[in-house]
């Protein structure tokens, strides 16, 4: 059975395994509790306790196991009929499981492997300038001319991330007024960087290498783990950085029609 949490349980939040989906599901919870129909968190239970939780913020579909707890085959199926049900655009699942989901929505989804990489400090802080508390209009001016598709997402992106970074969950970073890079979430040690890029005109100028490296010593000199992922295709990339790739995984992507 899966159904929707509408009442706070930081418990059972706190019983989410301590891996991405988990944390993700967490920094949802903690920007946004249960109290918005854009951020809906459900539980997935079996034998009458739970198993898993589910996140559906906007588009984007997350789940994580509790501790202690796995997912058999028939809370597989349960949980392909309702992502057929929700059709969100994204959806991200410990690997372990993707095998088994995956046959089940493969008409509807496409599978895109990514890596996970953590960033291993060389103790040589970077003196570039960077501005740690830029306006957003100015990080979103990079990432619309660098994602065409986020074109129309100004206002929602803008909320979020202001959101998150009231509650300690996000900051953003600027460098050169061309290259962006923001922390998704900073969830039990683990600080995940996304959002990373330099605008078209300033690409091959390494900029935006030297804001991840800057972002990483700082970072990991305070104590942090800084992750990322990327497609596999850029470990080598990443790794003259001071990346490592980790683990890997598949996200489902929801097909053109």
């Amino acid at each position: 059975m899966i159904y929707r949490i509408t009442e706070e349980n930081s418990g059972l939040i706190q019983r989410l395994k301590p891996c991405h989906y988990g944390r993700r599901i967490r920094s949802h919870y903690t920007a946004y509790s249960v109290k918005y129909d854009f951020s809906r968190i459900y539980a997935l239970e079996s034998g009458g306790e739970p198993k898993a939780l589910i996140s559906l913020f906007n588009s984007s579909m997350i789940v994580a196991e509790l501790i202690g707890k796995s997912m058999d085959s028939g809370d597989i199926e349960e949980l392909a009929l309702f992502i057929r049900m929700d059709m969100p655009a994204s959806v991200e699942i410990d690997p372990i499981y993707a095998a088994g989901l995956y046959p089940l929505i493969s008409e509807l989804y496409s599978g895109e492997l990514r890596t996970e990489f953590a960033y291993s400090s060389r103790g040589d802080p970077s003196d570039v300038q960077v501005d740690e508390f830029p306006r957003l209009d100015d990080v979103f001016d990079v990432l619309e001319e660098s994602f065409p598709a986020m074109k129309n997402m100004r206002g929602l992106w803008i909320a979020d991330t202001s959101h998150r970074i009231r509650r300690g969950m996000s900051q953003s970073f600027l460098m050169n007024g061309c290259t962006t890079a923001t922390l998704q979430y900073v969830v039990d040690g683990v600080a995940l960087i996304g959002n990373v890029a330099t605008k078209p005109a300033y690409r091959g100028q390494f900029y935006a290498r030297r804001l991840l490296y800057r972002i990483g010593e700082r970072l990991t000199g305070e104590g942090w783990s800084v992750r990322l992922f990327a497609r596999p295709h850029r470990v080598s990339y990443y790794e003259e950085i001071g990346f490592a790739a980790i683990a890997h995984d598949m996200v489902f992507e929801l097909k053109d029609e």
